[in-house]
């Protein structure tokens, strides 16, 4: 397969070149077609399945750059993934030498900032529902030449709060605009939502293979008082290049940081308290190698694509499968391989069968001994002491 097939611009498929998209991931192939047909759309696939650029190519494909005006939008439930969106869009504009232009739109910056951009009339929006929402009602944002409507994340912003603010987006938009909803998991919720708002919805779905083959799941089991320090003497046991570690709780995240930096490990730490600016430069310091570890909850991190990640590690594991699927989804990318390690206390063992049956995955269990990370069952683990705590 190929991107030709496609009947893409010839110069986007100049950028996809430049920037080395090969071929088209399954999920590209279901959906550039029917997103080109103009169908309401839902894309259902695992995280890092290349959901963004199935959308995004269509998105460029149909713009008109001689329209000065908004002709997509694309809403996304965290200013990260906003951010990150814009960022391939932007990307795919300047490698294609296309006239595309994108702007975003984010709560906890600058609002006349953003008022300032869309003087420029840019043509594909990105943002979160909530300041796209304020500059509605201010009469800054006119949506009447929106052509497609992207809900990426579409089993959160189609529950609870985000709900009634992407509601009022719609009301806000033609009748006749595509919509397009994306995420890696589905909801009840979320599914009567679309089904409701796109009664004819063409529904695209990958492969059941949902957890990456190249990703090894391990486990260990310690005392609740020994997980911090048994999260530092993995990454050091496991000689990690890049890492996310994910807590459920920000005093967790805070006391975990402190400790890896008193052992001179360069740490992001992106959890949801912090303010945009420090979670930027977070950010920005992973992604370019000045910190190898980046400690995050599930909602700071989720949809947030960075590439070369090693090992994740569960310092709190997630109870629901969907959510362990999110995280070890960011690592073992492009063909690489990726090391999954979950801390665990006894009791939470029974999630460990939970995921293998759901899965159809294997979790290891091991310890830690003098410095490495043994297998239990291995010869040398028989003989080790059941953990360093």
């Amino acid at each position: 397969m190929s991107f030709e097939q496609f009947g893409l611009a010839p110069a986007l498929l100049a950028g996809l070149e430049k920037q080395k998209f090969g071929e088209p991931t399954p999920v590209q192939v279901q959906a550039i077609p029917a997103l080109q047909a103009g169908s309401d759309t839902y894309i259902n696939a695992e995280t890092g399945s290349g959901k963004t650029l199935a959308y995004l190519l269509p998105l460029f494909q149909g713009v008109n750059p001689n329209v000065k005006a908004a002709q997509a939008l694309i809403l996304a439930p965290t200013q990260e993934l906003a951010m990150q969106i814009h960022q391939v869009a932007c990307d795919l504009a300047q490698h294609s030498g296309l006239d595309v232009r994108s702007a975003s739109l984010i709560g906890g910056a600058a609002i006349d900032r953003q008022i300032e951009r869309l003087k420029k009339k840019p043509h594909i929006l990105v943002g979160t529902p909530g300041r796209i929402l304020e500059l509605i009602e201010r009469g800054k944002l006119k949506l009447s030449e929106l052509k497609t409507l992207v809900i990426d994340e579409a089993d959160r912003l189609l529950a609870d709060e985000s709900l009634e603010m992407v509601k009022k987006i719609l009301r806000a938009s033609p009748g006749r605009r595509q919509l397009v909803y994306v995420s890696a998991t589905e909801q009840p919720k979320s599914k009567e939502v679309m089904e409701q708002l796109s009664p004819q919805l063409v529904r695209l779905h990958t492969e059941d293979v949902v957890i990456n083959p190249n990703i090894e799941h391990f486990y260990v089991v310690v005392d609740q008082r020994d997980k911090a320090d048994t999260i530092r003497k993995l990454i050091h046991a496991t000689k990690t290049k890049k890492a996310i570690v994910f807590t459920h709780r920000n005093e967790t995240a805070e006391d975990l940081a402190s400790r890896l930096e008193h052992h001179k490990v360069a740490v992001a730490d992106l959890h949801s308290t912090y303010g945009k600016e420090v979670r930027k430069q977070a950010m920005q310091n992973f992604r370019s190698g000045k910190a190898t570890v980046m400690i995050a909850s599930d909602v700071a991190a989720r949809g947030l694509d960075v590439q070369g990640i090693t090992h994740v590690f569960n310092l709190d594991i997630p109870s629901k499968g969907k959510d362990y699927l999110h995280r070890v989804g960011r690592t073992g990318r492009a063909g690489t391989q990726g090391v999954a390690v979950s801390v665990l206390v006894r009791p939470e063992v029974r999630l460990v069968k939970q995921f293998e049956r759901d899965f159809g995955i294997s979790m290891r269990e091991v310890i830690l001994r003098e410095g490495q990370m043994l297998e239990v069952g291995d010869d040398a683990a028989a003989e080790a002491a059941p953990s360093e705590g």
